[in-house]
């Protein structure tokens, strides 16, 4: 195994090789059971004798067996659940592991690899693109797993593990900051390597999002204008172009897109609307047309309150709207994608 945690082949000359052919992978309900506050649930592997894992949630091998954790109850930790191996090499403890939301599992795992390459760190190694994307917590849809990262000099074949895309680069001051403790590529950079290696509805989420977490849009632009002829600067120019701060998620932005593409009326963003119950906001909207246009998303429902009581302070300020005579059109996901479908409701509700 080389300093970059390469899964797929061991280097003999490794003196921890051997430590990680003899632990076995987990065959525990680490990776299933639930999240959250359940997941304290999973007694302590002490109350059966082993000894108790090293204060923090994540270790290298070599981490815990100076710190007394023999290669047998490393195994039986595994076992159990109360260890869980996040990359060879790599482990943290299972209840912290099972706490964590799907995004955050990818940036423990963006963790799990700098952990297990700190040396490599000190030569310049810096996340990038997408990886840096998730430490930024942009919006990503559909994108790749792989763990993407800059190195000041050119990295020679087969010395990165086979999840790892290194890219030669050098970054100018200021282009390189942490998060988390975690080196990454800035903001402005960091969408600017992503447009590049999205297609257009992949990067316009990203460019939305970006552009209203403070991404500089002229700079950006300056960056495309320089980046004639290049690997998929077409698809970067056109979502640049109609990138727009005011779409407030993925599934917003993909509805913006499709009204375009369907040659309707740009619609007025996050247009606020006062009822005697306050003020409402629409995703879409045609003031003139007292018509609004509604991206129902599951995270409306589920993030912050019990979703009967959103579901019921949803309807109630329906009633008020359309008290003042605005028709509403919600679609979700599956409307989202139903091109033919939705040209049709977008009509029915635009001719009133």
């Amino acid at each position: 195994m080389n300093s970059y945690g390469n899964i797929d082949s061991v280097v003999p000359v490794d003196p921890l090789a051997e430590v990680w052919d003899y632990l076995e992978p987990a065959k525990s309900p680490a990776l299933s059971a639930p999240r959250g506050p359940q997941a304290a649930a999973v007694p302590a592997l002490t109350s059966i004798g082993a000894p108790p894992l090293p204060d923090g949630n994540m270790w290298r091998t070599e981490e815990l067996l100076s710190q007394g954790l023999s290669k047998r109850r490393m195994n039986e930790h595994l076992r159990y659940g109360s260890l869980v191996r996040v990359r060879t090499g790599v482990m943290v403890r299972g209840t912290f592991w099972r706490g964590l939301s799907d995004d955050d599992r990818e940036r423990a795992r963006l963790a799990a690899y700098c952990h297990r390459t700190l040396r490599v760190t000190a030569d310049g190694l810096t996340f990038s693109h997408t990886s840096a994307a998730r430490l930024h917590r942009l919006y990503l849809w559909r994108a790749d797993q792989l763990i993407h990262v800059i190195i000041p000099y050119h990295a020679a074949s087969g010395s990165h593990a086979a999840d790892v895309r290194a890219h030669s680069g050098v970054l100018l001051p200021g282009q390189r900051i942490e998060i988390d403790g975690l080196p990454v590529t800035a903001l402005d950079r960091t969408v600017l390597d992503c447009a590049q290696i999205l297609n257009y509805r992949q990067g316009l989420i990203l460019l939305d999002h970006g552009l209203r977490l403070g991404c500089n849009r002229e700079w950006l632009e300056s960056a495309c204008a320089g980046l004639v002829g290049a690997r998929g600067v077409t698809a970067f120019r056109k979502a640049l172009a109609f990138a727009n701060p005011l779409s407030e998620s993925p599934g917003e932005t993909l509805t913006r897109d499709a009204i375009a593409k369907l040659g309707f009326p740009d619609p007025v963003l996050q247009l606020r609307v006062q009822t005697p119950r306050g003020a409402y906001r629409f995703d879409f909207a045609w003031p003139h047309l007292r018509a609004a246009l509604e991206f129902d998303g599951k995270a409306k429902y589920f993030d912050y309150k019990p979703t009967a009581e959103v579901i019921f302070e949803e309807r109630q300020r329906e009633k008020l709207l359309a008290e003042q005579g605005w028709r509403i059109l919600r679609i979700d996901w599956k409307g989202l994608f139903d091109e033919h479908g939705l040209k049709v409701r977008l009509l029915r509700l635009l001719r009133g």
